[in-house]
């Protein structure tokens, strides 16, 4: 007979038990959330947040303003994103001419179409594979999908929704299917889950060495069980 699924609200609950409730992201803005994927690499949350606050503060963050700002100031918040800060004044300058030429500079235009399409335009960007392109869509409120990060999706494929495939596309894909049924419809929560997932698969269920003696819902993951009966 096969596993009873986990109870993903419940765990989620445990999460926020254990982490407290997340804040709110720093932008709801399509563009600024593909801006946000791109101002830095390699970095924690907080000095991509810094880069991100750099940029708005120094060049700003619509289109045009990338497009018109001068290098040394783009360049104030690429150096605080991690290496090749000048590859980045680039990129940041090449999606900034993807949204002008192919959306007349307002990606809010995008949230309307159909998701299938929406997840298609967004993609054009650099960076913004499916799961990013849903975490906009999610973020931006425009359709109540649980996009994942690879921490996020690590943490539910050791919780026992879906299992690991040949590549990342596919055990994405498994997972989706997996936890389909018990998503609430709900913006809040499903950010908030978005958000616990990923702050628990950074600190704690690491990819190497994870913490499980710290875990709060480590009883209930497969993954623990599974190293505990060795």
């Amino acid at each position: 007979m096969p596993a009873t699924p986990p109870d993903l609200p419940k765990l989620i609950s445990m999460l926020a038990a254990h982490y407290g409730k997340p804040r709110s992201p720093i932008t709801t803005d399509p563009f600024e959330l593909i801006l946000l994927e791109n101002v830095a690499y390699l970095v924690s949350d907080e000095r991509r947040e810094e880069a991100f606050t750099t940029l708005r503060q120094y060049a700003g963050t619509k289109p045009h303003e990338i497009l018109s700002a001068a290098d040394e100031s783009i360049l104030k918040a690429t150096r605080l994103g991690g290496m090749h800060p000048e590859q980045r004044v680039n990129r940041l300058r090449e999606i900034a001419l993807i949204a002008m030429n192919e959306f007349d500079g307002d990606l809010r235009q995008v949230l309307k179409l159909p998701l299938p399409k929406a997840k298609q335009a967004l993609r054009k960007f650099s960076s913004i594979g499916e799961p990013s392109a849903e975490k906009i869509l999610l973020f931006t409120r425009s359709y109540p999908v649980l996009g994942l990060d690879s921490n996020g999706l690590r943490v539910l494929v050791r919780l026992g929704f879906g299992e690991e495939k040949k590549n990342y596309t596919a055990t994405y894909r498994a997972v989706q299917e997996a936890i389909r049924d018990q998503l609430k419809q709900n913006y809040d929560w499903l950010i908030s889950a978005h958000i616990l997932l990923r702050q628990h698969g950074k600190e704690l269920c690491k990819t190497n060495a994870p913490l499980c003696g710290k875990c709060p819902v480590k009883k209930r993951c497969a993954y623990f069980m599974t190293r505990e009966s060795r």
